[in-house]
């Protein structure tokens, strides 16, 4: 069956962002040049240029994409939690384990913060995960004294789980991260 224009017109879409996310996780933005992405994505140059305004557009599309994957395995996995506890905890491992995706660091919390800038990479951060993040301090500390810090503590356990990303990934032990999560979320939750 012959697809039609639209069909056709995602199959390319995909296939660049699939060969980019490939070569960006090999060889890094800096060293990834256009031409090489479309040949491995077996497209044209005007279709790259079709689709995406420049390989700075690309790479975003491919970071937005992986981090709504990231966000939707933590969604997925705190949403039946019991308590706003069980829930953050049951975020922190799903966050591991879609960090655990091969190149997903790298791409996410290495290259990311250098080519949207720091700023770029926050807001598609803030789009995604640390909303979840944001949702669950806030259960954890409603009705409390620290309830008016949800921001500043989404946004230093943010950096503090990224950073705990890349430890793991460098052959850390995970489970003494997460044993150190579950630390600090008890200590906010201390009267």
């Amino acid at each position: 069956m012959a697809r039609n224009n639209k069909e056709r017109t995602e199959a390319t879409r995909l296939a660049l962002i699939d060969a980019a996310r490939r070569l960006f996780v090999q060889r890094g933005y800096a060293e990834t040049a256009t031409p090489d992405i479309v040949a491995a994505a077996g497209v044209t140059r005007g279709a790259l240029y079709h689709h995406f305004e420049d390989k700075k557009a690309l790479f975003r599309t491919v970071v937005e994409r992986e981090a709504g994957r990231v966000a939707e395995e933590v969604e997925r996995r705190a949403a039946p939690a019991g308590s706003p506890r069980a829930a953050l905890t049951a975020g922190a491992g799903a966050y591991f384990d879609a960090m655990a995706v091969a190149g997903r660091t790298r791409l996410l919390l290495l290259e990311a913060p250098a080519v949207p800038g720091v700023e770029g990479a926050g807001l598609i951060d803030s789009d995604n995960v640390e909303g979840t993040l944001r949702q669950g301090l806030s259960d954890l500390l409603a009705g409390s004294r620290q309830e008016a810090f949800v921001a500043p503590l989404t946004a230093l356990l943010s950096a503090a789980f990224d950073r705990a990303a890349i430890a793991i990934e460098a052959g850390e032990e995970r489970a003494a991260y997460e044993a150190a999560i579950g630390a600090l979320l008890d200590g906010l939750v201390r009267p």
